[in-house]
């Protein structure tokens, strides 16, 4: 027993013992707000060595529905600015800027990004510089818009080795070259002012763009009116266009630098860039305003708002909002043993007690064997949840049951757990007997691995309390993440630990008999339940195709074990060649099983702005962006097909009738955010409201926050939400 003590103290210190690993993933390299994750990215494939390439980048993924802003800003907003310091040796170059995407709001119009983008910025590296390790550090401030504007900045620092390779983000640059515009020679194009109007003529544009509506950026802010109507065409190659000159223009340059581009969301990112002569005469320019040095002086007094920050240092979180967050793990951690896929799990447990119910001390071992399980899954399933993320994956909590693969394991684990407990066979005569004796030699081992099946299939789902405590979780240093993912685990194998040490538990179980054969048989029908939702939650993943080819793969398997534990000729003869169907199905058709499909469209009708229906939409963050520029209220189920609460809810409370009704009479859009497969819009979305797993239910309102609901909300608490 002293075993098993030691075994959960050094894994509950062993948190402490990882700040270190967190320097370069998390504490240097990411900031994290509501609105944007930014991350620097380096670049340097043949190593930090004079005249190889060396590359820096800021990435910002937006939250949906908000977006930054490009060198030329457009009617408002700012560009994001960059200020590095580099060791000596070392010089940046300008922003590759990608092209741009205007975004208009009633008589305005922005240039600028969403979703996810790269700014990268090449460096210059000479034979002056010296060192082993490279350390980058970035002082980066941005703009960051919806219908409203938060000006926000991040300190960034990352070390580099010079020697070797540094491409684990080719991709992402890559990405970030292909969207940058072509820069080629004006040639015949010409730019002619007048009184109102700059008339803009362009030859050498792409033959493929011919007759297609085109945007147009001046890189010179201040020359046009973005947001006012403006006409163009096109004359065989030539395009032509009239744009309206803003009244306020203070600039007369001669040549303009432009970039031109296909209009709409959807087309080529990349664009043309030029700069163009001007031909003529530019009107008179509006006289600038000089501000008045009293107010210069006054501004100068007021500090400059930090609204964004590195992700906390080691021990800086320590107050009421961690201990919250360990709380409410602790309680969400007690609710995942009433979630559903986890009795055929603790029924397990309790045969375990009925086996032992006069040994005292076994009891004690096995709870403790138990707990451990638990608590060290956790903290491996948190470990990686934040290592993946760290590294640029947009993951969240239950990210395991995201992968087809992982869903196809469980159900096979419990097909055959299932059998076991039927009856069909003994692994004692299906495995050789070295294999088949560990469990009789190794008892606690057992106890320990059913934990980690506990955790397994109950962690997917966010019980009550877990939803802010998980959120939390995933912007503290990874002590105190891994603090919070080990007071869940606490939490879920605290009532079997308590259990295992009060005598009058055991005493009140019956002594073993004939009925344990009995229940042993019983409980084979719950752990196949639980393959068939395991088996439902493929069916979404991978389709129809998926779930049938993994069921003909299951009966085989069946078959095989039923073989396997036959003697003489039935085994010799029967075995290998179920085994070679097998062998032979996953490898014909196995990819059906494990290759995501298309998530089909959860909505059928089109989304009527002037009013609202009591259907469910899907939800994409375009179709959330557009809704909120219209200014509808609109509520998201965030939701998975491997989460058993978000089915219970989605069944009882978000389909009552009276529901429905009032949602309708409000003019509330229904939207349903679909996480069943990996999807990094989904994640930003629900890390723009302080969660990173499900079920989460959020209403947006026009003009405010959103407004959070519980993991198991009544019908009287949404009704709540719906008030102004």
């Amino acid at each position: 027993m002293r075993h098993w003590i030691a075994l959960l103290i050094s894994a509950w210190l062993a948190v402490t013992a990882l700040p270190s690993l967190a320097l370069d993933l998390t504490g240097g390299g990411v900031v994290k707000t509501a609105q944007v994750r930014a991350e620097l990215l380096v670049h340097a494939p043949e190593g930090v060595t004079a005249g190889k390439p060396l590359w820096l980048g800021l990435q910002l993924q937006h939250a949906p529905g908000w977006h930054s802003y490009w060198k030329n800003a457009g009617d408002s907003g700012l560009p994001t600015k960059l200020r590095w310091t580099l060791p000596a040796g070392m010089t940046a170059g300008e922003v590759t800027w990608p092209t741009p995407r205007k975004f208009p709001l009633g008589e305005l119009a922005n240039y600028g990004y969403d979703g996810q983008m790269l700014l990268p910025v090449p460096v210059t590296v000479t034979p002056e510089f010296r060192g082993s390790e490279l350390e980058i550090a970035l002082h980066a401030s941005w703009l960051v818009c919806r219908q409203e504007c938060i000006p926000e900045e991040g300190r960034f620092q990352v070390r580099v080795p010079v020697q070797g390779s540094t491409a684990q983000h080719a991709s992402r640059f890559q990405q970030a070259w292909d969207a940058a515009p072509r820069t080629q020679p004006a040639n015949g194009s010409r730019l002619r002012p007048d009184e109102k109007t700059l008339r803009v003529s362009l030859e050498g544009l792409p033959s493929a763009w011919r007759g297609k509506t085109l945007e147009i950026f001046p890189e010179t802010a201040g020359l046009i009116t973005p947001g006012a109507a403006w006409t163009q065409a096109w004359e065989g190659a030539r395009w032509s266009a009239s744009l309206p000159l803003s009244s306020d223009r203070s600039e007369a340059p001669t040549q303009v630098p432009l970039v031109v581009a296909l209009a709409g969301k959807d087309s080529s990112p990349a664009g043309v860039r030029m700069e163009v002569p001007v031909e003529g005469t530019w009107p008179a320019a509006a006289q600038r305003s000089e501000v008045p040095e009293a107010l210069k002086q006054a501004l100068a007094q007021i500090p400059t708002p930090t609204v964004t920050q590195r992700v906390p240092d080691a021990g800086a979180a320590g107050g009421i909002g961690l201990w919250a967050a360990l709380l409410g793990a602790l309680a969400g951690g007690l609710i995942l043993n009433l979630m559903p896929c986890v009795f055929p799990v603790l029924a397990i447990k309790v045969m375990a007690f009925a086996r032992h119910a006069d040994d005292r001390r076994a009891h004690r071992q096995a709870g403790l064997a138990y707990t451990a399980g638990v608590l060290l899954s956790f903290l491996a399933l948190g470990g990686l949840l934040l290592t993946l993320r760290a590294a640029g994956e947009q993951l969240g909590w239950g990210f395991q049951l995201q992968s087809p693969a992982m869903v196809t394991g469980l159900a096979v684990l419990f097909t055959v757990i299932g059998l076991n407990l039927a009856g069909l066979f003994e692994f004692g005569r299906v495995l050789p007997a070295s294999l088949a004796g560990l469990q009789l030699r190794h008892p606690l081992a057992d106890a320990f691995l059913t934990g980690v099946l506990a955790v397994a299939v109950a962690s997917p789902c966010t019980a009550p309390f877990m939803g802010a405590s998980l959120g939390l979780a995933i912007g503290l240093p990874t002590t105190q993440a891994l603090a919070v993912f080990g007071a869940i685990g606490i939490g879920m194998a605290l009532p079997y630990l308590a259990a295992s040490f009060l005598p009058g538990f055991a005493r009140a179980l019956p002594r073993p008999g004939a009925w344990m054969e009995t229940l042993r048989q019983f409980m084979a029908f719950p752990m196949l339940a639980t393959v068939v939702w395991l088996l439902w939650v493929l069916g979404q993943q991978t389709g129809i195709d998926g779930v049938a080819t993994l069921l003909l793969a299951l009966l085989l398997l069946a078959w095989l074990a039923w073989a396997l534990a036959q003697r003489g000729r039935a085994r010799t003869l029967l075995a290998p060649l179920v085994l070679a169907g097998l062998v032979t199905l996953l490898w014909q058709a196995g990819d059906r099983i494990w290759k995501p499909q298309t998530q089909a469209m959860m909505g059928t009708a089109a989304i009527d702005l002037q009013s609202a229906d009591r259907k469910w939409h899907t939800w994409t963050p375009e179709q959330m962006a557009k809704l909120q520029a219209a200014g509808k209220p609109v509520f998201v189920d965030y939701t998975a097909a491997w989460c058993v609460t978000c089915q219970y809810n989605k069944g009882t409370v978000l389909s009552d009738p009276g529901l429905l009704d009032r949602f309708a009479a409000d003019g509330v859009v229904l939207l349903r955010a679909d996480w069943t497969l990996r999807d990094p819009a989904v994640t930003a979305a629900l890390a723009a409201v302080g969660r990173n797993g499900v079920p989460t239910y959020a209403f947006y309102q026009p003009g405010s926050a959103p407004k959070l609901l519980s993991e198991l909300p009544s019908v009287a608490e949404v009704m709540r939400a719906l008030r102004p």
